[in-house]
């Protein structure tokens, strides 16, 4: 009997219990009524509190809930998407109980992103050299603003800038953009420094606005004016051609191939040349600049040499200055070079007494090159400036092939340059396998041989025979002239008299290196000369005096 009291007793507790639960009911509410959200968006969670079914919504498109219903108490996602502008925006997103309808609030605020250029890195450190191609550097700068780059005036000789791209499709949402800097060597042994600014194309207050600092190290000091100087100068000129190089700096200079060192009992030795440079050959190398700056320093040289650029046919480059402050050079080669310009100070270069710039790409022949800027010239070399091999000048589509195609005579017309046929001084001028085109210039207007000439004094100035009374009153052309050459040119017309009768002309090997064209100029017109002679009588006709060669003189040679 009293178990079963026990068993109504707790039957009767439960049910009390159970009548509660039923009873009890969930407050409809959220636990926050605002908040507050960067410019770059994001998410937010919120808490639901509800007995039954609830559905959420936004009255801005910038704004979403996730889950957008559900059923009792529940946490929510609500994501804000990045401001656009530079104003303050809000929202609101509502929660409505289907149950009673009633609705909960929660009002959203975003900021506006405030106008900033800002930098990753604000400050960047260069080397004061590295190869040619690998001297840039980016810089990513975060922005919603179109800017300028701005470098001073200090340092636009040696640090440059591609323009960027910045493409604000996004309203005010800050992008990354990247500016690539572009950077040259220092030759000066001091430290540079350039404070770069991002200027807004706009008249606006910027809430940040990072600047770069870009500083460059001081270059390696060369003693100028001592052997090692020299020897330092040598090894980076090499360095900066990129040439395979087997001079080693803890190898004495005096066992370096292609270099000379001046000693004593050499014509034009001074005792603060001893041991220093007089002569370098610098050769199979590949750049895309000009002579490097620390050429300068080989202020004891006499001749120096440069030939063999990789893909020189394709590079369009200028000597530079730092070789024209070599004054004192007597002997200067820079062939397969890539240049198609001379600077300006080479006119410094009075001392100069032979110029080789062959196997070029000279389109006409440097303005620079006269008798007044280069009084001591004798040597000119100006063979094979021809970027491709072209037969029929008149039937290519390619341009800026080189080859003096270009040149004018002192008319203005298109022609053989007759100012060099008026170089008196001159003792050798090379410009065989080129572009030149027309007739040879007769020189009419020119100096002509005079009785003083023809006594003797004329020829013993050149070492050759006695010249014909037949000279009297022709143009002097290239007096002094002993080895000219203009062969595989695109030359047509009548040889003039001053070339068929040149009094050195036998010394020149005329049918190859004078006589014979090849190919057509630009007219389409066949080149070769209309009165090439069958072979070389008619001159030793003329020149009775000279010794006519035999079979046994050229099997000899």
């Amino acid at each position: 009997m009293k178990v079963k009291t026990y068993i109504s007793a707790i039957l009767c507790v439960l049910a009390l219990y159970s009548c509660s639960d039923k009873d009890k009911t969930v407050e409809f509410s959220l636990d926050t009524k605002e908040f507050q959200m960067g410019p770059e968006g994001g998410k937010r969670t919120i808490s639901i509190s509800s007995e039954g079914n609830w559905t959420a919504s936004a009255n801005e498109p910038w704004i979403t809930v996730s889950p957008a219903n559900g059923r009792g108490s529940v946490q929510c996602q609500v994501l804000i998407d990045s401001a656009l502008t530079n104003k303050p925006r809000t929202g609101v997103v509502r929660i409505l109980n289907e149950n009673t309808k009633d609705n909960r609030e929660i009002t959203v605020n975003q900021d506006g992103f405030a106008y900033a250029i800002t930098l990753e890195e604000p400050e960047v450190s260069v080397e004061n050299f590295a190869a040619y191609g690998e001297r840039s550097f980016d810089v990513k700068v975060n922005t919603n603003v179109e800017f300028t780059v701005e470098i001073p005036t200090a340092a636009a000789n040696w640090l440059k800038y591609e323009k960027p791209k910045i493409k604000l499709d996004r309203g005010l949402r800050p992008r990354e953009v990247t500016v690539r800097f572009n950077w040259g060597v220092n030759s000066q042994p001091n430290e540079r420094i350039a404070d770069v600014t991002f200027k807004p194309a706009a008249d606006i207050t910027l809430a940040k606005h990072d600047a770069l600092k870009v500083t460059q190290t001081a270059a390696e000091p060369i003693e100028a004016g001592t052997r090692k100087g020299d020897s330092v100068a040598l090894l980076a000129v090499a360095r900066s051609l990129g040439m395979e190089s087997t001079w080693e700096s803890g190898d004495k200079m005096d066992n370096w191939d292609d270099v000379q060192l001046w000693e004593k009992g050499m014509p034009g030795y001074t005792d603060d040349k001893n041991g220093r440079v007089r002569y370098a050959r610098f050769y199979l190398f590949s750049t895309k600049e000009g002579i490097p700056f620390e050429v300068q320093y080989l202020t004891a040289a006499e001749e120096l040499s440069f030939y063999g650029n990789t893909n020189s046919f394709m590079l369009d480059l200028d000597t530079g200055e730092y070789i024209a402050k070599l004054t004192q050079l007597k002997r200067l080669t820079m062939t397969a070079y890539g240049l198609v310009s001379l600077h300006p100070d080479m006119v410094n270069l009075k001392n100069l007494e032979s110029l080789d710039i062959s196997s070029n790409n000279f389109q006409k022949i440097p303005s620079i090159v006269t008798p007044q800027n280069f009084p001591k010239l004798r040597c000119l070399f100006l063979e094979a400036n021809t970027r491709h091999g072209i037969y029929d000048l008149s039937n290519t589509i390619k341009t800026n092939y080189g080859g003096l195609v270009d040149e004018v005579r002192s008319d203005g017309e298109t022609g053989f340059p007759d100012r060099l046929l008026r170089w008196n001084t001159l003792d050798t001028l090379k410009l065989s396998v080129n572009y030149l085109q027309g007739a040879l210039p007769a020189m009419d207007d020119w100096d002509t041989y005079t009785e003083e000439d023809i006594d003797g004094s004329y020829d013993a100035k050149l070492g050759c025979d006695t010249l014909p009374a037949k000279m009297l009153g022709t143009p002097k052309v290239l007096p002094r002239i002993k080895l000219l050459t203009i062969n595989l040119n695109r030359l047509t017309g009548n040889m003039p008299f001053w070339l068929l009768y040149h009094p050195m002309l036998n010394y020149w090997s005329p049918e190859v290196l004078v006589f014979t064209q090849e190919g057509k100029d630009k007219e389409g017109k066949p080149a070769g000369f209309d009165n090439t002679p069958v072979n070389m009588d008619y001159y030793y006709d003329f020149y009775t005096a000279k010794k006519r060669p035999t079979y046994e003189d050229e099997t000899e040679e």
